[in-house]
């Protein structure tokens, strides 16, 4: 009998197993196989994934698993954790690619330039709100730019499946509203 996910590697050993994230998963995950947001920040901080920036805070690994949380569930598997592994890797080049000083921090110029190359073209008043939400002295540490940028995609892909001519236009009832705005 076959299982998802757990097909013969080379030398009978299952692929998640020779993926070298599955380590840090399954030193977490126990038997269930999930991780909730507690288990994440300690499965990123271990797999090292925030370089030399801070570890990521408790309330930004919430935010990641509801961001790729299909079932609802409030944890996350092993392919939703390899999946932000990649998504996670992705910011953090585009982070360091703007963080030009290596100061740990985006200004706020900076972020304006990181969020465009990343496909999110804001108002200068939407980059500002971003900016009082997360800045500390005018500037954003990772982790914070990582919380902006999951809130930012699950806000536009939720904006996007309610605009179905693609105007630029939605419509939300309010309690579809109230839903997506405290799942992200």
């Amino acid at each position: 009998m076959a299982y998802p996910g757990y097909g013969a590697g080379h030398g009978g050993v299952p692929m998640q197993q020779q993926d070298p994230l599955y380590g840090y998963f399954s030193s977490v995950a126990g038997q269930d196989q999930q991780i909730s947001a507690d288990e994440l920040q300690q499965c990123l901080t271990q797999s090292g994934i925030s370089g030399t920036y801070k570890p990521f805070s408790l309330e930004t690994c919430k935010l990641m698993i509801n961001m790729l949380d299909r079932d609802y569930s409030g944890t996350m598997g092993f392919d939703e954790f390899k999946q932000l592994s990649q998504v996670l890797n992705g910011w953090k080049t585009t982070f360091m690619s703007y963080d030009r000083d290596r100061s740990g921090t985006v200004e706020g110029h900076e972020l304006q330039q990181a969020l465009t190359t990343m496909g999110f073209n804001l108002s200068p008043q939407a980059l500002n709100i971003i900016m009082r939400r997360y800045s500390f002295g005018g500037k954003i540490a990772f982790d914070d730019f990582v919380s902006s940028c999951v809130k930012l995609r699950a806000l536009t892909d939720q904006f996007q499946r309610r605009d179905t001519t693609r105007t630029g236009k939605a419509t939300f009832m309010y309690d579809d509203f109230i839903q997506v705005s405290m799942s992200v």
